[in-house]
């Protein structure tokens, strides 16, 4: 496994830049599928969110997969490339794991510890998995990614107030209005984010809430299940008048509400102050927004600079990273232990090849030998070729597990001369993709080695 990731987030890159890389679904399915057609990829996944955009690719090479995947995210994003670099990070291998543990428990997030980081790793999972890009290597490090995050969250209270971006940006509004309580709000959008939104005002006693979207039919939905009311985006301007906040995470590329319809909106109240947060990326709110009198704007990028993404303790932060740490030390074992497996599976057909051609010799040099003393001697050979693996094939398992273990595999290859294209016959027979929901990990490593080292016939020790 070489997985390679390569992206930007708020830690890297200022808003304006996130907002030309930010994928819609097609987006993502197309540099998905061009990643896979890249020279050095064999699997993608693409984690697209409102503050990261990463590729993870499991690559033959690191510096080609480097430069692939590179040049094409920032031609998906029409940035020149010399624009786009100073702001990558990028991770390979070992660090590549402890990065996707790390972002699945919330450790990366703007708000530590957030939840909703957790459904967006499964949908990433879920889009690679559809379009084919995603195989063993990368769903099974997907999942256990999705184990890990939910570990963290059981053994720690690092999500313990339920924070999320969402609520951060409500905590932030609340400095400027006082309360939300008995406010009117507009959410614009009706996917998962602006649904919490709704959900998160209602709670705090909202005098009113709307919920605007292209789609009336799923804003009908949201607004059902807080007693508000549901508008179709081109009738939404009463609603922005009476505003106290507006609330927007819509998927749109561009601009949803631009500074000449907010105005006139709020003319026709008498231009009460009104609170925008703005959580999409791209942004939905037109940045001139920022200079109406009487708007206080709210995006990500003033979050980012906000105290309020700190507010956790330092020792649940400290706690899920010991667990990030045990988890990729316990999943690197794993993978290491598993990929000497073929080749352990490789040379058993190997012998067994040998012990079926030396017994055809025999019948064939003594065809009258008594069946009882042909069923001895079959016994009798297959015994001392299980016996002589035996030995071998278990050490070779527990040493797949240290680093560099996969040099025990090479050297079994090489001792017993295995083609390699049986070694890679067998890994592919050996390793069925993983589906939505297997449990993928540590734990199975013992039972995956077992299944792909079948007893010899005859017994054995």
């Amino acid at each position: 496994m070489s997985v390679l990731v390569v992206g930007l987030s708020h830690r890297s890159a200022p808003v304006g830049l996130l907002e030309r890389a930010a994928l819609d679904g097609d987006a993502q399915a197309k540099l998905l599928e061009d990643v896979l057609a890249s020279q050095h990829a064999a699997e993608a996944l693409v984690l697209s969110t409102c503050n990261r955009v990463e590729i993870y690719a499991d690559v033959d090479k690191f510096h080609g997969g480097l430069s692939d995947v590179s040049e094409l995210l920032a031609r998906h994003a029409g940035v020149p490339l010399s624009v786009l670099t100073p702001h990558l990070y990028v991770h390979y291998e070992d660090r590549a794991v402890a990065h996707l543990f790390s972002v699945a428990c919330g450790l990366d997030s703007m708000v530590v510890g957030e939840s909703q980081i957790v459904g967006q790793v499964k949908r990433a999972l879920g889009l690679g998995q559809a379009a084919g890009t995603a195989g063993r290597v990368l769903s099974g490090l997907a999942q256990q990614a999705l184990r890990v995050g939910k570990r963290a969250r059981t053994e720690t209270d690092i999500d313990r107030a339920g924070r999320s971006l969402v609520t951060a940006g409500l905590d932030a509004a609340v400095q400027v209005l006082g309360t939300v309580a008995g406010r009117e709000v507009l959410v614009l959008g009706a996917g998962s984010m602006s649904a919490l939104a709704a959900t998160v005002v209602s709670q705090a006693g909202a005098g009113g809430i709307a919920v605007a979207n292209r789609t009336v039919e799923r804003a009908t939905r949201v607004a059902a299940s807080v007693g508000g009311q549901a508008l179709a985006l081109e009738d939404l301007d009463e609603a922005l008048a009476r505003a106290d906040l507006l609330i927007s995470c819509t998927g749109a590329v561009g601009h949803v509400l631009d500074a000449p319809r907010v105005a006139a909106a709020r003319a026709r109240h008498g231009e009460r102050p009104l609170v925008v947060l703005d959580l999409a990326l791209p942004r939905d709110i037109d940045p001139a927004v920022h200079d109406l009198p009487g708007v206080t704007v709210i995006d990500l990028e003033t979050l980012a600079a906000s105290a309020l993404t700190d507010q956790i303790h330092v020792a649940e932060v400290e706690a899920a990273r010991e667990i990030v740490v045990e988890e990729v030390a316990a999943f690197l074992g794993w993978q290491r232990a598993a990929s000497v497996a073929p080749t352990v599976v490789a040379l058993r057909g190997m012998a067994e090849e040998v012990v079926v051609a030396e017994l055809t010799r025999l019948s064939g040099r003594v065809p009258d030998l008594d069946p009882r003393a042909r069923r001895e001697i079959e016994t009798a050979v297959r015994r001392v070729v299980d016996k002589l693996l035996h030995a071998p094939t278990v050490r070779v398992k527990e040493l797949a597990e240290e680093p560099g273990g996969h040099s025990y595999a090479d050297a079994l290859t090489r001792l017993f001369d295995l083609d390699p294209r049986t070694v890679e016959a067998m890994t592919a027979a050996t390793m069925p993709p993983v589906e939505p929901g297997e449990a993928v990990g540590p734990a199975a490593a013992a039972d995956l080695l077992d299944r792909r080292d079948p007893p010899s016939p005859g017994g054995g020790s």
